[in-house]
């Protein structure tokens, strides 16, 4: 509840819209009113007294109704809740504020914390991983070729198949080429790149020490790539 008193701050001292007051905070303008609506029933006014911590604001305008069973407090979807995290700018405070607009006798902020911490930690920790939206791409050639027929002379040609995707949301590119060449390497990037109209945070690739070149050295050097050794 942190920007609970800067709401009343920017509406009661500041005069600023809801609108306005909700583009400054970074929240929905339905929060505005809901933080406005329950100050003005619990009696509020500006400046608020200056022995009233952040905690007991919250206890004030959002008290714990009475011996409430969980079903009607609404327990959150925690696996959903996961997943929106993964999305650019998501917070675990934004989707608690969504959560208290749909069920407003609903945990506070603390617990919703406290017990998604506690979901995420029974995941199985090998397997688990974060990635945020536009963060992460991870790179790599398949295991398999994929066989081409020449029409003409019958010839058949392997071909490599490279595939890249998108930690968080598990969008995928994939091409073939003739081989796993430097050229056809950056060739690949290049293209996943146009395709998905931007370039990430990060490119992983899976294992890049096959990228060997030779410029005027008798002996090979590594290609530098993130991630190479």
């Amino acid at each position: 509840m942190r920007k609970i008193k800067e709401v009343l701050r920017l509406k009661w001292e500041r005069g600023l819209s809801n609108r306005q007051v909700a583009a400054a905070c970074g929240i929905s303008r339905p929060t505005v009113s809901e933080y406005l609506r329950r100050a003005a029933e619990a009696e509020l006014g500006w400046p608020l007294p200056e022995d009233l911590s952040e905690a007991q604001l919250e206890q004030r305008l959002f008290p714990p109704p009475p011996d409430l069973p969980a079903q009607v407090r609404g327990i959150p979807d925690w696996q959903r809740i996961h997943d929106e995290l993964r999305g650019k700018n998501v917070t675990l405070f934004l989707l608690w504020q969504e959560y208290r607009e749909a069920n407003p006798d609903g945990y506070q902020y603390s617990w919703f914390c406290e017990h998604y911490r506690a979901w995420q930690g029974k995941l199985d920790l090998v397997m688990r991983q974060d990635h945020r939206a536009g963060e992460k791409l991870f790179v790599d050639y398949a295991g398999h070729t994929v066989p081409v027929i020449d029409r003409t002379t019958g010839e058949i040609h392997e071909a490599q198949v490279f595939v890249a995707v998108m930690g968080a949301s598990n969008y995928t590119y994939a091409e073939a080429t003739w081989s796993q060449t430097l050229p056809d390497w950056i060739g690949s990037h290049i293209r996943t790149f146009e395709f998905l109209g931007g370039v990430p945070e990060l490119v992983v690739p899976d294992y890049v020490s096959r990228h060997i070149i030779r410029i005027m050295f008798p002996i090979p050097l590594c290609s530098v790539h993130p991630g190479s050794p």
